[in-house]
């Protein structure tokens, strides 16, 4: 018998299948497509401390093989969703966690320290790939010192699993993670989108209004790939891996390159329903090897 069961930190899952912050809504909005109570875990669209409107369209565009947007972390902020969205799903039989971002440090302290208080949530993501404006704009997850800094500030108020998602956007992706496992990180989330741009050629213009945005889809999946195993090498905590997976042999490379637990996200546009196949996938391919939990292949590549 497979046991698909996946522990990360103090978050027991029923299977290692999670959705992608900015890709599945709040989860009610998939509700009508499938079971979302099958899923091992949510993760809600980013929130912020404040209302945001996000950025002016047009912000998403299509790319060979993949997409870019730069939506901007539209959201109503944190009170609204404690009032209003938290009773909507806080019932739900499965894992809800709430992606945290900010724009200095205050910001994702004073977020974490609310959705603390929600007996139903049991993690949040915090998200690093945002720009520090008391730092000219650069993001916290580029430098070790902002990600140490924001993550050892939001673990003072925040006492469940505290995930922290790596921006790839960086020269060592396996010093930043060390550095949020140091600050109190129980685990990491990786990889965020890569920064690209597009362009209209015959209009000569950039198809998103901000220039660039962050590219997603299976053209990133070689490099998330890559920053997982090396990540892998560098920490003890669980990693969560994302980028590019589309079906259940995407997310197994991800375990064998060292990855816990997977987040399906661009797939989600393409098919509502790619989280539940990737888990019947996983398990039948765990069957295949005779194996009976996903543990048994984490980190389990063979090289040399």
């Amino acid at each position: 018998m497979v046991d698909l069961k996946t522990k990360i930190g103090n978050l027991v899952m029923k299977n290692p299948i999670m959705t992608a912050s900015g890709t599945f809504g709040y989860g009610t909005e998939y509700a009508d497509f499938m079971d979302i109570s099958q899923i091992g875990g949510i993760i809600v669209k980013g929130t912020t401390l404040n209302h945001r409107e996000g950025n002016p369209y047009p912000r998403m565009a299509e790319t060979p093989s993949g997409m870019l947007n730069c939506v901007g972390l539209q959201n109503k902020g944190v009170d609204y969703f404690v009032e209003h969205i938290y009773p909507t799903i806080k019932d739900i039989d499965t894992n809800m966690i709430v992606n945290v971002s900010g724009a200095c440090i205050e910001d994702y302290v004073a977020t974490a320290a609310k959705i603390n208080a929600l007996k139903e949530i049991p993690a949040i993501e915090l998200n690093i790939s945002c720009p520090n404006v008391k730092q000219g704009g650069m993001a916290f997850g580029t430098t070790c010192e902002g990600a140490h800094a924001v993550v050892e500030a939001v673990r003072k108020v925040y006492d469940k699993t505290l995930i922290v998602k790596l921006s790839p956007n960086v020269t060592d992706i396996a010093a930043i993670a060390r550095s949020v496992e140091e600050a109190g990180a129980d685990a990491v989330s990786l990889i965020n989108t890569l920064m690209g741009m597009a362009i209209d050629a015959e209009k000569q213009v950039p198809l998103l209004s901000t220039i660039t945005g962050g590219l997603s889809g299976p053209c990133v999946k070689p490099v998330a790939l890559r920053m997982v195993w090396q990540v892998s090498k560098a920490v003890s905590i669980p990693i969560i891996g994302l980028g590019g997976i589309m079906n259940a042999t995407d997310a197994i490379e991800f375990f064998l390159a060292g990855a816990s637990a997977i987040q399906i996200g661009t797939a989600n546009f393409i098919d509502p329903t790619t989280a539940l196949k990737v888990a019947d996938g996983i398990k039948n391919y765990l069957e295949r090897h005779g194996c009976s939990s996903v543990s048994e292949i984490v980190g389990a590549l063979k090289v040399g």
